[in-house]
């Protein structure tokens, strides 16, 4: 059993991989992480982990780029229903599309919008940098088994995904009003912060991911 963790160029690969590898241990769920490029190695692997930093465009030109990754990615998740995790704008890509300086598709897997956030104070900085407490949905989420209302994670991001539809967003923060945080729905989910960045709540959250069923 596998983890694969998408190298497109985009994120702290190292960091991620870190973190899923000492939740791993932690757990004894004895599961191996690779760090691939490789579209067929998708095909091997048990989760699927697409993180992200940067602009919308640049990540997905990053993933168009490696050869057959992008169809081998939705058959393997939305064909074969293999657990998802999408980190910051890997969450984001998820999304119909990104309007980051310019429109881009994202892959309609989560219906919804990525656009700026928007300070509504002057004590409110953009980006949205450091730790903020959640608010998870009722009722949570098996993603969320263990954490509570207030738990904080870490974030770096200037755009957000505005879901169309309610029923997948599981959890948000206040900054300036609710900030989308959490998706998913069927295999898929998607956080907005950075699980790898969250010390032990980031690490409870890796390891409810790895033993989700769904």
């Amino acid at each position: 059993m596998t983890v694969a963790i998408i190298d497109y160029g985009s994120g702290n690969l190292r960091s991620a991989a870190k973190a899923f590898e000492r939740a791993i241990a932690e757990a004894g769920l004895g599961l191996d992480v690779i760090v691939t490029g490789k579209a067929g190695d998708l095909n091997k692997a048990t989760h699927i982990v697409l993180p992200g930093v940067g602009a919308f465009a640049d990540c997905r030109r990053g993933l168009r780029d490696l050869a057959g990754m992008e169809d081998t990615l939705s058959d393997q998740v939305i064909g074969a229903g293999k657990p998802f995790l999408g980190i910051c704008v890997g969450m984001q890509l998820m999304a119909d599309i990104g309007r980051e300086h310019v429109n881009t598709p994202g892959f309609g897997w989560i219906p919804g919008d990525v656009v700026a956030l928007t300070a509504t104070a002057a004590s409110l900085k953009i980006p949205h940098m450091g730790w903020n407490e959640l608010n998870i949905k009722a009722p949570p989420h098996p993603f969320f088994d263990g954490i509570g209302d207030g738990a904080h994670v870490y974030f770096v991001h200037s755009y957000g995904l505005v879901p169309t539809d309610p029923s997948h967003i599981l959890a948000s923060v206040e900054y300036g009003g609710p900030v989308v945080v959490a998706v998913g729905r069927d295999n898929l989910l998607g956080t907005q912060f950075h699980p790898e960045k969250s010390q032990a709540v980031g690490l409870r959250l890796i390891t409810n991911f790895l033993k989700w069923r769904p």
